[in-house]
């Protein structure tokens, strides 16, 4: 017992070592030098091990010499890795300011609403606190930066990714094509298409807020904790996507011009659609019934 106590510090620090290793060999085993990185490691500490074993004074002494080298060299050979992994470092939701967020929000705005005019029906997850690893998975891993280009590209109808989600973090888009848990409620609406129906499944189960762009008739809605807000104009979206990605508080019901035409459809349990027109069958905000998606 008096031998752990004494040395527990090393153990520690053999365990923060390990990780370290382990994470840095899963961060670069994919890059073009991890070869050049495992060649390297191998012959140090092949020759190093020799010259401890035979006990080889000039060759210690050379490869204490190159170590300082072979550091500096490191430094160059992976600069691309090191470059992207600061600037994942810098871009971590806990290092993003609210301006930061803003423009990210007016991005995603930008591009939604390019896709609803385009008539490209899409499905994207905005994950926040519960990571969206396991349904990542499901689809192609992308890891690339956010534009509305890419989007355009992964929602067009004759690519292979478009009738998929795309997970979005942060401002990178993480993956495409992925299949997302459906709804399990019986009470939703019939219009309500498969890729609400996706959206709203990934909102009950994780804190994602989830962007759907209806195929057929180009509405936006947003799924969020289990419900979903339908057909929002470009202001109402930002505002509200404003209100839950910088967590801002969602104020009094907005005035009636700024709702006419938009329905929200409320969590499990919370009753049938509800439209926010002034009178059933006053004609203000009334539409005709969407059809179906696929």
């Amino acid at each position: 017992m008096g031998l752990v106590r004494a040395n527990w510090t090393s153990a520690l620090e053999i365990l923060i070592l390990s990780a370290i290793l382990y994470y840095l060999y899963l961060y670069l085993r994919g890059t073009h030098g991890a070869r050049i990185l495992i060649g390297l490691g191998l012959v140090f500490l092949s020759l190093t091990f020799v010259s401890q074993l035979l006990d080889l004074a000039v060759l210690g002494w050379l490869l204490k010499s190159f170590s300082v080298f072979l550091a500096i060299a490191l430094v160059v050979i992976f600069q691309p890795e090191l470059r992207r992994a600061l600037n994942e470092l810098g871009s971590h939701r806990f290092f993003t300011t609210a301006l930061q967020r803003r423009e990210e929000i007016e991005e995603i705005t930008d591009a939604v609403f390019d896709l609803s005019s385009k008539g490209f029906g899409a499905l994207i997850a905005l994950e926040r606190d519960i990571g969206l690893d396991s349904v990542a998975e499901s689809g192609v891993e992308i890891d690339a930066d956010f534009s509305k280009e890419l989007l355009l590209t992964i929602f067009h109808p004759k690519t292979v990714l478009h009738d998929g989600g795309v997970i979005v973090s942060s401002d990178r888009i993480v993956a495409a094509g992925c299949i997302f848990p459906l709804t399990q409620r019986d009470d939703l609406d019939r219009t309500i298409g498969l890729r609400h129906r996706a959206g709203l499944g990934l909102s009950e189960e994780s804190d994602t807020v989830a962007i759907v762009v209806s195929e057929e008739s180009g509405q936006v809605s947003i799924c969020h904790s289990g419900s979903i807000e339908r057909n929002l104009n470009v202001e109402r979206f930002r505002k509200r996507l404003s209100q839950l990605l910088l967590r801002e508080e969602h104020h009094a019901t907005p005035p009636a011009s700024q709702l006419e035409g938009e329905t929200s459809l409320p969590p499990s349990g919370g009753g049938a659609l509800v439209s926010h027109s002034s009178k059933p069958g006053s004609g203000s905000g009334a539409q005709p019934p969407a059809r179906r998606e696929s």
